[in-house]
């Protein structure tokens, strides 16, 4: 373990804070992050507000470098928006001599594997180092033998397509420039994309609602905009909630807002719209149902949700759950049709582990395409990873989680829990969303053990 480095995939919040606690264990991390700078999956959303305040946003070993360097923490109780988490955090923290001289921007990791084994070489294989495969900034690729890995390099890159089945839809691929990112800024840095154009946003999560009630507000201004909203169920009642009945004050004002939208007939509503064809035109985009329908559109939002690429992964012996595609003991413990993203129990080293030894899945990547995440939860993470590969066990294995009170979050909401329904406009306060309040109540979950999963 000290004659090599631990390669840690990503430089996001989580793969940043890996590193900060494999330094404060005497342990030399090497950070590879395929964008040019920290945070540069965030930066596609930095105009999202997070759901979580500050305080559930900033791990402890990441803070503990940074106030030696003077650094001012924001107020806990705000609640950032993705920018502010970049620049006020993520980039100070990796200007620090501990990150900066560690982190490689530019460096696109395109395989891991064993040093001269194939996935199904067995003997030593424990004890044989690792290989990371990395494209680098100018197109040299390197070998880099490294000691352990963690992998936090997220989902963002990978989202579900808007065809059914989990396949894309027939032409989706030929169709790709009609179709924008998961969270497009409609109102300000993406505004001439959408501006007077038909825009269909497929999908029944909080990114869709957040998207679509951004799209009101650029519809106001711009005319010609006209705003189609396509959900494969009979109804949007899910996305709508309780209304003033919901337990969660913030879901119920977002979903009677769409509601009030869609019986204004200011959002086009088309329910029960599996989609199985894209057909790209000239002018438009023709979306065609599985039951024939069809909508013709200039662009087309995906608000479908991500899954992890598990591509680089192919010569490593993972375990992961049929259905979420976490590893497997984790799989039950975040299936979001139980839990929400404050009720999912702490979880570490152990609940992480796969059958190929020191190798992790940190983050968002390590629920698959459960939703259900939160900064906090990853932190804890690579705290209890970090414990386990300098071999400190039963720091590893106890793990601590103090979270806000959430109540359900959608199955599909389209991106992590820590992203809420942004305003549209910049004279409104940023209304909490699912997964926090302003003043959320922290309720503690504390484990010594592995959780079973029946838990």
């Amino acid at each position: 373990m000290k004659t090599f480095p631990i390669a840690v995939i990503g430089a996001g919040p989580i793969g940043l804070a890996a590193a900060a606690h494999l330094l404060e264990r005497g342990l030399e991390p090497v950070i590879f992050e395929a964008g040019r700078t920290a945070g540069a999956a965030i930066e596609q959303w930095r105009h999202i507000r997070l759901f979580s305040p500050w305080r559930f946003n900033l791990d402890d070993a990441a803070v503990r470098v940074l106030k030696a360097t003077g650094w001012e923490s924001p107020r806990l109780t705000a609640l950032p928006n993705g920018g502010e988490l970049i620049d006020n955090y993520l980039i100070p923290f990796a200007a620090t001599p501990q990150i900066a001289s560690r982190l490689q921007t530019g460096a696109r990791v395109i395989a891991v594997t064993r040093q001269g084994m194939a996935k199904t070489h067995v003997r030593d294989r424990d004890t044989t180092a690792f290989v990371v495969r990395v494209e680098h900034h100018g197109g040299e690729t390197r070998d880099h033998t490294v000691a352990a890995v963690i992998d936090a390099s997220g989902t963002w890159s990978t989202r579900n397509p808007v065809g059914t089945s989990g396949l894309p839809a027939i032409g989706e691929t030929t169709a790709g420039n009609r179709i924008s990112s998961p969270l497009p800024d409609v109102v300000d840095r993406d505004r001439s994309a959408f501006a007077g154009r038909r825009v269909v946003v497929v999908g029944s999560g909080h990114s869709a609602a957040n998207t679509l009630i951004n799209l009101t507000a650029l519809a106001k201004d711009e005319a010609g905009t006209r705003i189609l909203w396509a959900v494969r169920g009979a109804s949007a009642e899910k996305v709508y909630g309780g209304g003033e009945a919901d337990g969660l004050p913030a879901r119920g004002q977002l979903g009677s807002r769409l509601r009030r939208l869609v019986e204004a007939g200011i959002i086009e509503l088309h329910t029960g719209f599996g989609i199985a064809a894209l057909k790209n035109l000239d002018s438009h985009v023709e979306v065609e149902a599985v039951d024939g329908r069809t909508i013709e559109a200039d662009v087309i939002v995906p608000c479908t949700g991500f899954r992890p690429d598990l591509e680089i992964l192919r010569e490593l012996r993972l375990d992961l759950d049929p259905a979420v595609e976490a590893p497997t003991e984790l799989g039950p413990l975040i299936d979001p049709e139980l839990h929400s993203c404050g009720t999912v129990p702490a979880h570490g080293a152990k609940v992480l582990a796969h059958p190929e030894k020191d190798f992790y899945i940190v983050g968002m990547k390590s629920y698959g395409r459960a939703p259900t995440f939160l900064l906090a939860t990853g932190y804890e993470q690579v705290r209890s990873v970090a414990a386990a590969l300098a071999g400190d066990q039963e720091s590893a294995d106890t793990v601590h989680l103090e979270l806000p009170e959430t109540g359900v979050c959608s199955a599909d909401a389209g991106t992590s829990c820590d992203v809420p329904p942004a305003v549209a406009t910049g004279s409104q306060e940023p209304e909490p969303g699912c997964c926090a309040a302003p003043e959320p109540a922290r309720p503690s979950f504390r484990q010594v053990r592995k959780p079973s999963i029946s838990a």
